[in-house]
């Protein structure tokens, strides 16, 4: 007899909501820098930067360019008529203080903007400065990001109590033999897990170890702490070019112990608010090379949008070459119904080679004579890169 065939191993259902069109806020305690980060980030004035707490109360969106060579190449290759890169959409959310899960300051404004976007910014400020004024007294990044983290789980907690009593009290009556029951005991299981791992654990939900059945129980009740979080650390433009600062380390340390594998990101809004006023690229450049260290908004805009588990594909042509942002693990048809609904209505397959292929063969005919223009059907799952062309039937 032939050896079985090893099963494949499960597809990991992923954390949040579905959908392409995922946002990211940027969150902090009052006063470290949000809304100037926001503006350079956007490059408009919509934040309203102030030396004092709550002066942004609604919160402002952007969406932000996502940097990729390869969508700089393709636009070189085709020369077209129109560009339009990948974006991130970006929130400005108003910044949290200690009691806020319990509605202080702007406490339950605030989470429920939080509850909105799907990735979050984090930011601290590990810098001095007489003339900006810290909510808490003085510069401490540590205490400000154990207020935040503190904050969002206190909520959570709130959040999964009050809905584990409501399944409590429907489960009384629950036997041990229709489906429908079992099910409800599982998800009151699970509930429970989740309860425990943020009130006795002390973890925040996304850093726990969960099944695909659990992950869909966990994403119904949209919690702050399943987020995906991004620290960035706002430092002195002295502090950024020299790539020192006593709070880094510190930091670093924080992460590893309560949220492992986090990506931190140090930068300078200062220094990033002196590029965004100079006129031109070229002037950037130069002022770049002059100091020894570059913007860093690039970076910061590609992590939140990894963080999101999104990926791009192109399509191209001379009319246009366009970035479409899906998410990790879509399928061909809901991928080209990013474009238009009938195109995933009415989808038969699509034409799909790789970035690296156009480029190493240079041209979409010797792809094609190399074998490596594909034709894809509906599962089909496409990868970070593809370029497409969607047929779709009448």
């Amino acid at each position: 007899m032939p050896p079985k065939k090893a099963a494949a191993p499960e597809k990991k259902t992923l954390l949040g909501r579905p959908g392409n069109n995922l946002k990211i806020g940027i969150v902090g305690i009052p006063n470290v820098g949000k809304s100037s980060f926001f503006n350079t980030l956007s490059k408009t004035d919509l934040g309203k930067a102030a030396n004092y707490p709550y002066a942004t109360i609604n919160p402002e969106e952007a969406r932000i360019p996502v940097p990729d060579e390869r969508f700089e190449w393709l636009c070189e290759f085709y020369k077209p008529a129109s560009r339009v890169p990948a974006a991130l959409t970006c929130i400005d959310i108003a910044g949290l203080t200690a009691g806020a899960s319990t509605g202080a300051g702007l406490g339950n404004a605030f989470l429920s903007h939080v509850r909105s976007v799907d990735g979050i910014f984090q930011m601290v400020r590990a810098f001095d400065d007489a003339d900006v004024i810290h909510v808490e007294g003085d510069v401490n990044p540590i205490r400000d990001m154990e207020i935040i983290s503190t904050e969002l789980r206190l909520k959570d907690i709130e959040w999964v109590q009050k809905h584990l009593d409501g399944l409590k009290k429907t489960g009384r009556a629950l036997g041990s033999t229709s489906l429908a029951d079992k099910a409800k005991k599982e998800e009151i299981a699970t509930v429970e897990k989740v309860l425990k791992i943020i009130s006795e654990d002390n973890r925040d939900v996304r850093k726990g170890d969960w099944t695909n059945k659990e992950i869909d129980v966990v994403n119904s009740l949209q919690l702050l702490t399943a987020k995906p979080v991004t620290y960035l650390v706002n430092l002195s433009e002295k502090d950024y070019v020299r790539k020192k600062n006593k709070w880094l380390p510190k930091i670093k340390a924080w992460i590893d112990e309560h949220n492992p594998g986090d990506p931190l990101i140090p930068f300078s809004v200062s220094l990033e608010e002196r590029l965004m006023f100079l006129e031109t690229d070229e002037e950037r450049r130069e002022e770049e090379k002059k100091i020894g260290a570059t913007s860093a908004l690039g970076k910061i805009t590609q992590a939140g949008y990894t963080s999101l588990d999104l990926i791009r594909y192109f399509t191209c042509g001379p009319d246009e070459v366009r970035a479409w942002t899906i998410r990790r693990g879509t399928k061909a048809p809901q991928a080209a119904g990013v474009i238009h609904s009938d195109f995933e209505n009415k989808f038969v397959c699509g034409e799909i080679m790789s970035y690296e292929d156009l480029r190493e063969h240079g041209s979409e005919a010797a792809v094609k004579a190399a074998g490596k223009l594909r034709q894809q059907g509906k599962p089909y799952e496409m990868i970070d890169g593809d370029i497409a062309y969607w047929k779709s039937g009448a």
